[in-house]
């Protein structure tokens, strides 16, 4: 009985003095493990495809879920419905829907005022959030982004009329050098003309 009893502590010993392994659940952050963003990761009404989203692309979709509503009997590229943000709709400046070319649709359709200052900046952020939006859901369908350039082109007059009306955007990503750049990589079909008027454009902050 004594043996039986000496067994017994020795085993309660070794357990209690054994590592213990941390649990983690379900909704726990492992260290070094890549983030997944998904079609579950958000409400967003736009998505409508379970296709995996840059990370980037998730975020911006994250914040735009409780501002940008969605059309329930009208859809535009890829199926992905209608959006609205404010007042506009993406519908209303699809460049799909032009004969022009999306950087040459861009230019003509989202120009400034003069001087750059006086430009109504909130409408500018409602066509830059519904460029985004449905962006976002063409990407959870694996559509094409030929959407990209007049998206760019709109983050860019975005940060010119932010630093024109005196609050520069401070990310890196939103500089308006880096946003003309980010044009002009995705438009290699256009024509050097309409590239050298987004260049132009970039140095064009009053």
């Amino acid at each position: 009985m004594r043996a039986s009893l000496s067994i017994a502590a020795a085993l309660v010993g070794a357990a209690a003095a054994a590592p213990k392994i941390p649990f983690a659940s379900t909704t726990d952050t492992i260290p070094g493990a890549p983030l997944v963003y998904t079609r579950q990761s958000t409400s967003a009404c736009f998505l409508i495809g379970d296709e995996t989203l840059p990370a980037e692309t998730a975020d911006i979709a994250a914040d735009l879920a409780s501002s940008v509503t969605c059309s329930s009997s009208v859809t535009t590229i890829a199926n992905v419905p209608d959006v609205i943000s404010g007042s506009t709709a993406f519908s209303s400046i699809d460049f799909s829907q032009s004969s022009q070319t999306p950087l040459t649709f861009a230019l003509s359709k989202f120009a400034t005022a003069s001087p750059l200052a006086d430009t109504d900046l909130a409408t500018f952020q409602d066509m830059l959030d519904v460029y985004q939006a449905t962006e976002a859901g063409i990407r959870s369908v694996g559509g094409s982004l030929a959407i990209k350039v007049p998206k760019f082109f709109l983050e860019m007059q975005v940060s010119r009329i932010q630093t024109a009306q005196g609050n520069p955007p401070t990310a890196a990503g939103l500089q308006v050098d880096h946003l003309r750049d980010k044009v002009l990589k995705n438009a290699p079909k256009e024509s050097q003309t309409l590239l050298d008027q987004v260049t132009a454009l970039a140095t064009q902050l009053s």
